[in-house]
């Protein structure tokens, strides 16, 4: 007898008929629902019988392995069946399935996998994008291939896209699909702003708020906490104070049988604390929550300029994670929540998480399309296409790695592809099997990928570490920093199937590995310039005077602060080069070059790497046609000075900047400097014909042209309406907003007797971001920031007030 979802109480079977009836009409769909509605365990139940699922299978993503584990268990529960029988699931390096299995719960990687496989998801009838507010990468990636699936081989394909905090308009929007929403049972949370922590203090702060929430309210607590070692520390603490209390740590990397300790409602009825990262945002049900202390930070992955590699950081978390996360206190009954900062900074926070696609590296991904043929990545359907600036960027990096060749994939890039690294990772690797260096590499890999152990008066010699790692090896030393970094080590170890080498080794050996690693940041000493170099790149870095390696010839450099304008890049972390080691990677080539003092076209004949000239011959003069080419070159490494960015340009600049972040879902362009420079070809080039001086450049006025290429009429319009240039005043005239390029609080420079007569602080983006007042007395000197006009009213306005009220009398400092 087929399962019947109505038997269940939970709020989602509202939309059961809405959502059968959109499916069966459409092929994609939204289901907006509060967390604990109910939408994982009871929507793909309620589509099994359907006539156009019929003989198919429901795929469903979740960001999260104990998600698709728990979830899947749930459902096979309700079916009355054991899982891997009607239900299953997929995880890295665990299925359950059959062929009896018509609805498989995965991880987001398993999808694009299974596309990989089967470009056309034969036999699958619909995937049901869970959580997806999360925007991982992986479920951007799953999400475009499966809409190209669903438009060039599949249009029975259904797609079903289930959260509770999407940018809804937006999704809709992007998608052109309708949405079905259920109000759920979201029971009142009350919320408590405790004050913004010291991030340095975080753990022992956490556990004070923790303490306080036990002795004020009922229930178990639900704590948020940016990673493993937060809740390692807090643990330690709480263990000692809270006696009777089971303190249960729940995060990604826990044995599976810890974390369903963690969810599951304790046997002897014992109060529980559970120290969490956003690992619990998602669709587990923490039994007996009705308490969530939230420290207001998380982990993210972002590239880091300075290794070249994504590494996980600790931000500040966005005002829908903030929700979803105080929401987890109201799944059973009425809750409490409290916020670990203040009601100055809730309003600065982002209304809406960066997809990850926007901030990450995309090098892993640019291998992955190649690897599946996908040549022009950004045609596939994203909902936000992969950043150009850092798609070139990767894309110029696996054909330096020869991952690629002419765009597509070399057979050095499939077997890349097949380590389960970062690309410049296993590049290294492949490349030191080769010479049979490749527990040199291992070594080296683990400490790249890992905190520096050494503090900062080590210096910069990579070397020094790699002595540290294998001294620690061979005495079986104790310490966190290095059994972290030998753990790493030993999984690539395990990947070659080599054992540990502890001996002494050679330092230009390590130069060379890493100058597979890093070909860009191969560096050669500037004459006469103590401790500068110059690097393959063009960019120019030093290390401190005292360095050991300040009088190399030639680095190869790992770990690098890139610089700005005239500041030079500063080096962390290097290793000797012998130059002899070098002769594979010399290449000649034609260089034209357009000097951006006097305008004059040269051609020379050069023998290089990258941009370091070892050797340069002059050539004729060369043809008028490479002019352009040469200027727009020189335009990429010196843009910033020879084109007129204004101040009208660069707020511009920061008003698309800001709604790119603020609203993620939307297509708004990159138009950061930076972006601009490296992509000046694409936007800039038919006005550099009419160009013979580099002064003429400086006469460009950049906004029309920026405007019109980068932003369409409604683009435009909707710029003035989201993030205005000036904001009105009550006497009808109008102040100029400051906005920020990192898409902060815009700033607003103001009298404070002009503000007098507002109750609340202004806002943009249609009411998401409040606007930071800089108070002026009125001479226009500083007086204090507020972001919370409301709050400075009833509170510092007071003292300040009387202070006013003695220098200038002539105002009525009185609010009417």
């Amino acid at each position: 007898m087929p399962f019947n979802p109505f038997t269940i109480d939970l709020p989602v079977r509202e939309i059961i008929p809405a959502v059968r009836e959109h499916l069966a009409a459409q092929n994609t769909l939204i289901v907006n629902a509060p967390p604990g509605a109910g939408k994982s365990t009871l929507l793909p139940l309620a589509i099994l019988e359907e006539g156009w699922l019929t003989g198919q299978k429901i795929i469903m993503l979740e960001p999260r392995r104990l998600a698709a584990k728990t979830i899947a268990e749930r459902l096979a529960q309700l079916l009355g069946e054991e899982v891997g029988q009607t239900v299953g699931y997929r995880i890295r390096f665990e299925t359950r399935i059959s062929d009896k299995t018509r609805i498989e719960v995965v991880t987001e990687g398993i999808l694009a996998l299974m596309i990989h496989s089967d470009r056309a998801l034969t036999g699958v009838g619909i995937v049901i994008f869970d959580e997806f507010h999360e925007r991982s990468i992986h479920a951007d990636v799953a999400m475009a291939l499966s809409r190209e699936a669903q438009h060039t081989l599949r249009p029975d394909l259904r797609i079903m896209v289930m959260s509770a905090t999407l940018d809804m308009p937006q999704l809709t929007s992007l998608l052109k699909a309708p949405v079905a929403q259920s109000m759920g049972r979201q029971y009142p949370v009350e919320t408590i702003y405790t004050g913004d922590a010291d991030d340095r203090m975080l753990p022992e702060m956490t556990a004070r708020i923790v303490q306080q929430a036990a002795q004020e309210r009922e229930g178990d607590i639900l704590v948020f906490l940016p990673g493993e070692n937060d809740i390692r520390k807090v643990e330690d603490i709480l263990r000692k104070q809270m006696r009777g209390v089971m303190i249960h740590p729940l995060f990604g990397m826990l044995p599976f049988g810890k974390q369903y300790a963690a969810i599951m409602p304790n046997r002897e009825g014992k109060r529980k604390v559970v120290l969490a990262t956003s690992i619990a945002e998602t669709s587990l049900t923490i039994e007996g929550v009705s308490v969530v202390v939230d420290t207001g930070f998380g982990k993210t992955s972002r590239f880091d300029p300075k290794s070249g590699l994504s590494r996980l950081e600790t931000v500040r978390i966005s005002k829908d994670a903030a929700d979803q996360r105080a929401g987890r206190a109201g799944r059973l009954g009425p809750g409490t929540a409290y916020r670990m900062w203040s009601k100055t900074t809730q309003e600065r926070m982002a209304p809406h998480r960066t997809p990850e696609i926007m901030e990450a590296d995309l090098a892993n991904l640019v291998l992955d399309m190649a690897q599946w043929g996908i040549l022009d990545i950004r045609s596939l359907t994203w909902l936000n296409p992969p950043p150009r600036a850092a798609l070139a960027s990767a894309t110029d990096m696996l054909h330096q790695l020869q991952a690629l060749e002419n765009g597509r994939i070399t057979a050095h890039g499939q077997k890349m592809h097949a380590l389960p690294c970062h690309p410049r990772i296993a590049h290294m690797l492949l490349k030191a099997g080769e010479t049979d260096q490749v527990a040199l590499a291992s070594d080296i890999a683990a400490i790249l990928e890992e905190r520096d152990p050494l503090d900062r008066n080590a210096g910069i010699d990579i070397n020094l570490r790699i002595e540290a790692l294998r001294r620690y090896r061979r005495e079986q030393g104790q310490g966190k920093r290095f059994s972290k970094i030998e753990k790493v080590a030993r999984s690539y170890r395990q990947l070659f199937s080599i054992e540990p080498q502890n001996g002494a080794f050679d330092d230009y050996e390590t130069g060379v590995l890493l100058s597979h690693c890093y070909p860009e940041r191969i560096a050669y000493a500037r004459p006469g310039n103590n401790a500068q170099f110059q690097l393959a790149s063009g960019q120019y870095a030093a290390a401190g005077h005292r360095d050991d390696l300040a009088h190399e010839p030639w680095l190869a450099i790992a770990h690098l602060h890139a610089g700005t304008g005239d500041n030079l890049g500063r080096i962390f972390l290097a290793s000797p080069l012998n130059p002899r080691d070098l002769a594979p990677l010399l290449k000649q080539q034609e260089v034209y070059h357009w000097d951006v003092n006097d305008g004059e076209l040269t051609a020379s004949l050069d023998t290089r790497i990258g941009s370091i000239v070892l050797q340069s011959k002059p050539l004729p003069p060369p043809d008028e046609k490479h002019r352009v080419p040469a200027m727009s070159e020189a335009i990429k490494q010196e843009g910033e000075h020879l084109l007129d960015f204004n101040h009208d340009v660069t707020q511009w600049q920061n008003r698309v900047g800001s709604l790119r972040k603020w609203r993620p879902s939307e297509f708004w362009p990159d138009v950061s400097t930076s972006t601009l420079l490296m992509t000046n070809w694409d936007w800039l080039r038919t006005y550099l014909f009419d160009i013979e001086h580099p002064d003429e450049l400086m006469q460009l006025e950049l906004l029309p042209i920026l405007e019109a290429k980068f932003l369409n009429e409604a683009q435009r319009a909707r710029l003035d309406v989201l993030a205005p240039s000036v904001i009105k005043l009550p006497d009808g005239s109008s102040a100029a907003l400051a906005y920020q390029p990192d898409g902060a609080q815009p700033k607003l420079e103001i009298r404070l007797q002009d503000v007098l007569g507002w109750d609340q602080s202004p806002t943009v983006d249609e009411g998401e971001m409040t606007v930071e007042l800089h108070l002026l007395t009125p001479e226009l000197k500083p007086i204090t920031t507020v972001a919370d006009l409301a709050g400075f009213w009833k509170g510092n306005y007071r003292v300040i007030k009387r202070q006013l009220e003695v220098v200038f009398p002539e105002v009525a400092w009185e609010r009417g």
